[in-house]
């Protein structure tokens, strides 16, 4: 089979045919793209994430062929699946509660085709959005992974930061569980913060942890689920691996290491949903942060593909 060379054609990701009418969707997994950072405080940056993660992805595309992994002798994302790329949500500048709903509308319609939302941020105030948009799945898992708790109940009144999407997800009437995984840094969040999402009942999980405990323990207490969305801040990496991002952190995760625990929590349940966000590409000239998101992406939708095939 001939491929066309990444640098060839439409910058789609992972050079997946496009789709931009969510209303006639016919894929198993469906990418979506927020190019929003209204809701950062600090460095902005993230609204550029979705161009250049799909710029990065294009060098990995192999269409129906799908993957070969010789670690696990299996091929993935092979043809009959499907993925497309939705394009951008539309986006109006300087409003964050419209914005949101849009992102939300974007969301409804993907997971009532059928289709698994794959969203491309944007700073983490997208993840609101997301997370309103799948209300038709009630008893929500909720895991994150991310440096930081993001409980904040309000800045000056706004409600809606980067800093706030898991405690607005606690409010939401159809998520059910939480486990928050890579917790790590001084000023990260304000004790009233950890002591609510502790009163809710998420599990807190601190990079530390993580690292002095095999990953078959860190799996063992996330709860298995019906159904669950995952947010991935790039900023659960290390500095070292993922600078180029708002708010990196030294004392993350590994590369291996993020692959790991997705891999295992695409195991435990149907993952009906996911993100990618706080990717800001101008912070890393290496531009290997890009990359690292793209293949992110696409290990994580390998693998959530292939445990429902299995489960089927």
């Amino acid at each position: 089979m001939n491929f066309a060379l990444p640098i060839e054609g439409i910058c789609s990701f992972g050079k997946y045919p496009i789709c931009t009418d969510t209303h006639a969707l016919d894929a198993d997994i469906a990418v979506l793209g927020v190019p929003s950072d209204v809701g950062v405080g600090f460095l902005s940056g993230c609204r550029l994430g979705p161009r250049r993660i799909r710029e990065a992805s294009t060098q990995y595309g192999r269409g129906d062929v799908g993957f070969y992994d010789p670690e696990r002798d299996d091929v993935y994302l092979a043809a009959p699946l499907k993925i497309v790329d939705c394009g951008d949500v539309h986006l109006i500048q300087g409003d964050l509660d419209r914005s949101l709903d849009n992102i939300a509308e974007h969301v409804r319609r993907i997971a009532a085709s059928g289709a698994i939302p794959a969203v491309m941020g944007g700073d983490h105030s997208i993840s609101i959005g997301v997370g309103r948009g799948l209300d038709r799945f009630d008893g929500l898992t909720v895991i994150q992974l991310d440096a930081h708790l993001d409980w904040t109940d309000s800045r000056e009144g706004q409600r809606h930061g980067n800093g706030s999407p898991m405690r607005r997800m606690s409010e939401m009437n159809h998520i059910g569980n939480m486990v928050q995984v890579g917790l790590r840094g001084m000023g990260s969040s304000g004790k009233q913060d950890y002591d609510d999402a502790r009163s809710y009942g998420s599990r807190l999980i601190t990079a530390r942890e993580f690292k002095e405990r095999r990953i078959e323990e860190i799996l063992g207490q996330i709860p298995d689920f019906e159904h669950a969305y995952v947010t991935i801040d790039i900023d659960v990496l290390d500095i070292s691996i993922a600078s180029g991002t708002g708010s990196p952190m030294p004392g993350g995760l590994d590369y291996d290491q993020l692959q790991l625990i997705l891999e295992g929590i695409a195991k435990k349940g149907a993952v009906v949903a996911f993100d990618m966000v706080e990717v800001a590409p101008q912070y890393d000239p290496t531009n290997s942060t890009t990359r690292i998101a793209a293949l992110t992406m696409l290990n994580f939708m390998a693998h959530i593909l292939k445990a429902r095939e299995i489960a089927a």
